[in-house]
């Protein structure tokens, strides 16, 4: 696996570490323990899970096309590399997918996730800078309208 993409993933465990504050293996043993406990963390570990699988195939793919690549002859490629190469666009376009997945999962002002819990902060019942109301004239003398309509 290249190291900038182990670097990714290193990234990614890091910020699920901190969000539950236990490490990773850990987590991943407590959520199969108890699923239902955590549900953050038991969809977080489930995505993270597809992701480190997504890139397991993708680093294999890709291992695959340099070889067939090195064997093809110069300036030839035939069905089967261009099929290899289809195949890790198309596990290229599935690993970003499940990481952006993991990301938003783990981005508290994603839209969708702005409701609060305990590593969110507190409910706030009231606007988020105190206001004053407006002080309003005393009441005017009713002005009867044109028309007829009262």
């Amino acid at each position: 696996m290249p190291e900038e993409l182990d670097d990714v993933l290193a990234a990614f465990t890091q910020q699920i570490e901190a969000r539950f504050q236990i490490p990773l293996h850990q987590l991943r043993a407590a959520v199969t323990t108890a699923p239902e406990a955590n549900p953050d963390a038991t969809t977080v570990v489930r995505w993270y899970g597809h992701l480190e699988e997504a890139q397991g195939l993708l680093s294999r793919a890709e291992d695959d096309l340099v070889l067939a690549l090195h064997q093809a002859p110069v300036g030839e490629l035939d069905d089967p590399v261009m099929a290899l190469a289809d195949r890790v666009n198309t596990l290229v376009a599935v690993r970003d997918g499940r990481a952006m997945v993991v990301r938003h999962l783990l981005d508290d002002n994603a839209p969708g996730r702005r409701t609060p819990g305990p590593w969110r902060g507190t409910v706030r019942t009231g606007p988020a800078i105190e206001t004053t109301p407006v002080a309003r004239p005393a009441a005017l003398p009713s002005v009867p309208v044109r028309g007829g309509m009262r």
